[in-house]
This record gives C-alpha cells, sequence and structure tokens, in this order.
C-alpha cells in the first residue's frame, strides 16, 4: 500500500464525508436548541478540519531529505497529530463551559423523531470512517491518520451517549438537565481523544525503545550471519516516521582483523535493511 496515496485519500474521504455530517446535525440541533447535538456536529467538523492536516502532512512528509533536513519530512506526520490534539482541546473547551452555563440556567430541551434518527445514522458513518482509518494507520503504520481514525471515534461514542440522552429525556420526565449532561460528556470525550494523540505523538518524537519481539527476531536473524553470540546491546532506535535509524553495539572475537569484523557488520546492516526496513550503524567491541 503507499503511504502517502493511502493518507490523502483518507483524509479526502474523512473530510466529504464530515462535512456533510456536520451540516446535517448543525441543522437538527438548531431545530431542537440542543448544544448537545450542536457540540456533536462541531465535533464532527473538526473531524474535516484535522483530516485537512491529514492531506496536508502527507504532502510535507512526502518531501525528500535535503541539505537542513538530512533525515527527511516524515515527522511532520508527528507535528500534524499534535496539532490536531490542540484543534480537540479547544474544541472541548468550549461545549464544556457552554453546558455548564446551560446547567446552571436550567435550560431544557424537547428532542424529536429527526434527532434519534440523524444520532443513529452519524453513529453508523463515524464508526465506518474511525474502521477505515485505523485499517489504513495499521498498513501503513501512520500516526496521523490513526489519529484521525480515533477522532472518528470519539464523534461515534460521544454521539452513542447523546443517543442514549436523547432517548431517556424524549420518553421519561423530569431530565431537565440531560441536554446539558450530554454536552459535558462530549467535551470529556473530546479531550480524552486529544490525550490519546498528543501522548502517542510526543512519545514517539521523543524516542521510542526497540521492543522486546523486535530485539528476540534481530538476536535469531544475527545467529544466521555469526554462529557466536554477539552480545547485543545498545540499541536506540530514532524514528523519523519516512525512515528509521537503528543504533547498535555487537561483541566479536577480539583476534578478527578490521576488515573481517567490517565484513560481518556490514552483512548485518544489509540484514536490518531487508529484513526490518531500517538503516542501521553498528559499534563493534571485542569479545573477551
Amino acid at each position: 500500500m503507499d503511504r502517502k496515496k493511502a493518507q490523502i485519500v483518507e483524509g479526502i474521504v474523512s473530510v466529504a464525508v464530515n462535512a456533510v455530517l456536520f451540516g446535517i446535525k448543525l441543522w437538527v440541533g438548531m431545530l431542537t436548541g440542543s448544544i448537545a447535538l450542536i457540540a456533536d456536529a462541531w465535533h464532527t467538523m473538526s473531524d474535516s478540519l484535522t483530516s485537512i492536516f491529514v492531506v496536508v502532512a502527507a504532502k510535507l512528509a512526502a518531501k525528500k531529505p535535503d541539505k537542513e533536513h538530512p533525515f527527511g519530512h516524515g515527522r511532520w506526520e508527528l507535528i500534524s497529530a499534535i496539532m490536531i490534539a490542540f484543534i480537540l482541546v479547544f474544541i472541548g473547551y468550549e461545549f464544556l463551559t457552554g453546558s455548564i452555563e446551560r446547567f446552571q440556567n436550567r435550560q431544557s430541551v424537547t428532542y424529536g423523531t429527526l434527532a434519534i434518527v440523524v444520532t443513529v445514522v452519524s453513529i453508523i458513518i463515524k464508526e465506518l470512517l474511525a474502521q477505515y482509518g485505523f485499517y489504513i494507520g495499521r498498513k501503513t503504520n501512520n500516526p496521523v491518520v490513526t489519529a484521525d481514525g480515533w477522532h472518528s471515534r470519539s464523534d461515534a461514542l460521544s454521539s452513542v451517549v447523546v443517543l442514549i440522552g436523547i432517548i431517556i429525556a424524549r420518553f421519561v420526565p423530569g431530565f431537565w438537565w440531560m441536554d446539558s449532561v450530554l454536552g459535558i460528556f462530549c467535551a470529556l470525550a473530546i479531550f480524552y481523544a486529544a490525550f490519546e494523540i498528543m501522548k502517542d505523538s510526543i512519545t514517539r518524537m521523543l524516542g521510542e525503545e526497540p521492543s522486546a519481539e523486535f530485539i528476540e527476531s534481530l538476536d535469531n536473524e544475527l545467529g544466521k550471519i555469526y554462529d557466536k553470540d554477539m552480545k547485543l546491546h545498545h540499541l536506540h532506535l530514532h524514528n523519523y516516521i519516512s525512515h528509521k535509524e537503528l543504533t547498535l553495539h555487537i561483541r566479536l572475537d577480539g583476534s578478527m582483523t578490521v576488515e573481517e569484523g567490517h565484513k560481518i557488520a556490514s552483512s548485518i546492516e544489509d540484514m536490518i535493511k531487508e529484513k526490518f526496513d531500517m538503516d542501521a550503524t553498528i559499534h563493534i567491541e571485542p569479545l573477551r
């Protein structure tokens, strides 16, 4: 799967679908005067805005390495994911304060059948978009597309709670506060989505520890090149998204010549590139 094309297609599909959903949900929210439905609509609209970031990030990240950026521009994907998180925080804050104010003023809302139908349709479509984003994110190991998928998932989940609240408020008397509480919940769902996106992106930017599974796989491959234990250690993974750099230390027989050690190290670097799609730099130490 072509990483750049998949990201752009996912972004365009998300923008188009969310724009249509936003218009419908906002219209119904304004008809009913529901802050929860309006908040849900703007949550959907924020998906369109973040999907634009997805498309822009794909363009920027695809730029080739240059003199100022020798490791490429792949981390634009992480930067864009963090921007998405900040947008979510702002949107969540606006609806949290609005919902609290409405609760204090004891404002109530009367829901109709149209509100239920639109919310159900929104849940189904948003979950399908989320699954699509997760699929593309897994296939291309793309954090910004995965972030876009989580944004769609958070919208679907908040719509589920809105739907439950609408049904309760419509058929059970005395729940004047339901719309305000639903608005607060939507805001908290948005905050959680922002936190997860930001945590994942910052972790990748700060640096990742190679997983135990990766180290075990690497050790097994090393055994095919050199039949003695190389005492693999000091592994550091530098993730530039569009490509990865791995540095590691190995120990070889101290009686080897420089040429022999260099030949083994070069073979390992070639294997890592072929098997794990990483550029490796190896430091050799004598085995004592």
